[in-house]
C-alpha cells in the first residue's frame, strides 16, 4: 500500500474515492463551516472553496476516520498501532533545505484576522479559533523542538491567546519565562496526514515529533528555518504563522468547546505575538472541527500506541487497547489480555493508570472480547465483572483538566479559578472484567453456533426467490 506524504495528494485520493466534497461559495465561517464539516463527520472530508468571500479555501475532516488514517500510512487497521509504536521508536533527523513551499508567500505587514479564513466552530466560542495549527518550540535550554496541537483564539491583527496545557511546551515556555525571554514559536496550518497525527506522539521531552514524521514517511521530513525565528518548520506546509510567546504577557481565552464536548472556561492565557507569515501559492487552510472524529482520533490513536507499548515492557499478555470514542478518545481504555494469572487484570489495571494521567476508567477483557467493539466490551462487564471482587478506584489523582467532572467540589481562588495544584484531581477506575480461570462445565463459555463464520452468504441466498408467492393468504 502506498504512504500519502503530502497533503494534496491525499485530499486528491479522498475526491478520486468520493471521501471529499466540495461546497458552494460563501459559505459563514462563523458556524455555518463547522456545521456543515459535522455533518458529513465520518463519511466524507469536506472543501469550502471562498467561505465568506475569502479568497483561501478551507478544508476539514481528511483524518476522521481511523480506516483512512490506516490508508494514509500505507498499512492495514491491524496494523496501525504497531506501524505508529515502530515510527516513534526510531525516529529520523530531519532535512534542512533551504527553500520550501510554505514560504513562496510572505508577509511582514498584515492582519491575521482577514489573511487567514479562521472559522467560529461552537455556539458558545469567544471567537474564531486556529484548532489544526501545529505549534512548533524549541527547548531553552536543549535546543531540541517539540511539535503539539494547541487551540489558538485569534484576538487582534497580530496577538493570538493559547491554551498551554501542563507538557512540553508549557515546560518551554516557564523555562523561557524564568529567563525572562519571550520564546520564539511557529504555527503550522496544512501538513501531510502522516506529520498531523506525528504531532501527536507521545513520546519524551525531548523528542522532536518531525522526526517520528519522518519515520512515518519512511526518509526524513524536510524542513525549512523560519524567516524571523530559529523554527524549523515543514517545507512543504500550506501556512506558516512566525511569532514569539513573551513573558509574564496573559490574555483572556476562551470559552471553548473542546474534545470533552463541553466548553473551557474563560481565562488569562498565554499569547502568541505574530511577527511574520508565509505559505504556498493558492495556500489550502485546514480546521479541525472540535470534539468531532478527526479530534478525537488524532488524539487517541497515538495515545493507544504509547499505552500499548508501556503495557507491553511489563505485561506480554497484553494484546490490544482502545480509547473508545464514547470516552473522547482520551479518558475511557480498554485493554485485551491474555490471562494468565487472576491477578492480572488488577496489575495491568495499575499500569493503565500511569501509561497516561489523562486515563479515567479501565477495563480490562479476555482475549475473546474485541476492545474495538463497545457492545462486546459492555457484554463482557455485563456478564464477567463483579464490584466485590473487580473494581479498583483510585481517589484523588492527576486527571485531565479538560475534564469537567473534576471542578465539582474543588477550592477556588478569589478571581473564581481553581488553583493550577487542584487542576484535574480525578477518581480514577478500573474494572476487571475477564472471567476466571477455570470454571465448571460452560458456564463461562461463549455461545458459537458451529460453521458460522465460514457461511458464504452469496451461495446459499437465492436474490430470484418468490417469496412474495409463498406468504399469500389461503
Amino acid at each position: 500500500m502506498n504512504k500519502f506524504t503530502q497533503l494534496r495528494p491525499w485530499l486528491a485520493h479522498l475526491a478520486h474515492t468520493n471521501r471529499l466534497v466540495a461546497t458552494k461559495k460563501n459559505v459563514l465561517l462563523k458556524h455555518e463551516l463547522a456545521a456543515i464539516a459535522k455533518k458529513l463527520d465520518g463519511k466524507s472530508s469536506v472543501f469550502f472553496p471562498g467561505p465568506d468571500g475569502h479568497s483561501m479555501p478551507v478544508v476539514s475532516g481528511f483524518m476522521s476516520s481511523r480506516s483512512w488514517i490506516a490508508e494514509a500510512m500505507g498499512v492495514s487497521e491491524a496494523d496501525l498501532l504497531n506501524a505508529y509504536r515502530l515510527a516513534a521508536d526510531n525516529p529520523l533527523p530531519c532535512n534542512l533545505v533551504k527553500e520550501g513551499p510554505c514560504q513562496e508567500v510572505v508577509y511582514r505587514d498584515f492582519d491575521v484576522r482577514t489573511l487567514l479564513p479562521v472559522p467560529t466552530h461552537s455556539e458558545h466560542d469567544s471567537g474564531p479559533y486556529i484548532t489544526a495549527g501545529l505549534v512548533i518550540a524549541k527547548n531553552p535550554k536543549t535546543g531540541v523542538q517539540n511539535v503539539s496541537i494547541n487551540r489558538i483564539q485569534v484576538n487582534s491583527k497580530d496577538r493570538m491567546a493559547v491554551l498551554i496545557l501542563p507538557r512540553h511546551l508549557h515546560a518551554f515556555q516557564q523555562a523561557a519565562e524564568e529567563l525572562n525571554q519571550p520564546l520564539p514559536v511557529a504555527v503550522v496550518i496544512g501538513v501531510d496526514p502522516l506529520t498531523l497525527l506525528a504531532s501527536q506522539a507521545i513520546a519524551p521531552i525531548d523528542s522532536d515529533e518531525l522526526e517520528i514524521a519522518g519515520a512515518l514517511h519512511g526518509q526524513p521530513l524536510d524542513v525549512v528555518k523560519c524567516l524571523s525565528n530559529d523554527v524549523l518548520v515543514p517545507a512543504n506546509a500550506e501556512i506558516v504563522i512566525e511569532g514569539h510567546i513573551p513573558p509574564k504577557v496573559r490574555e483572556l481565552e476562551g470559552p471553548f468547546g473542546e474534545y470533552p464536548k463541553y466548553y473551557s472556561s474563560q481565562e488569562k492565557r498565554q499569547v502568541i505575538v505574530v511577527d511574520t507569515v508565509t505559505h504556498r501559492k493558492d495556500p489550502i487552510f485546514h480546521t479541525i472541527v472540535p470534539a468531532e472524529l478527526e479530534h478525537l482520533l488524532l488524539g487517541s490513536i497515538p495515545r493507544e500506541a504509547t499505552i500499548l507499548s508501556h503495557l507491553r515492557r511489563s505485561f506480554p499478555g497484553v494484546l490490544d487497547v482502545h480509547l473508545s470514542l464514547g470516552g473522547v478518545g482520551r479518558y475511557h481504555l480498554y485493554v485485551q489480555i491474555k490471562k494468565t494469572h487472576e491477578g492480572l487484570p488488577k496489575n495491568v489495571i495499575s499500569g493503565a493508570f500511569s501509561s497516561h494521567y489523562d486515563v479515567k476508567h479501565v477495563v480490562v477483557v479476555d482475549e475473546d472480547v474485541d476492545v474495538h467493539d463497545p457492545a462486546q466490551v459492555e457484554w463482557a462487564i455485563a456478564t464477567r465483572f463483579q464490584a466485590k471482587r473487580g473494581l479498583i478506584v483510585i481517589h484523588d489523582a492527576q486527571g485531565s483538566v479538560l475534564d469537567p467532572s473534576t471542578t465539582v467540589g474543588l477550592p477556588i481562588d478569589e478571581d473564581g479559578v481553581i488553583p493550577a495544584q487542584f487542576q484535574g484531581m480525578s477518581s480514577k477506575m478500573g474494572l476487571d472484567a475477564t472471567k476466571p480461570l477455570t470454571y465448571e462445565g460452560h458456564v463461562f463459555t461463549k455461545v458459537k453456533i458451529p460453521g458460522e463464520e465460514a457461511v458464504n452468504l452469496d451461495a446459499v441466498l437465492d436474490p430470484q426467490f418468490p417469496i412474495a408467492s409463498h406468504l399469500k393468504s389461503n
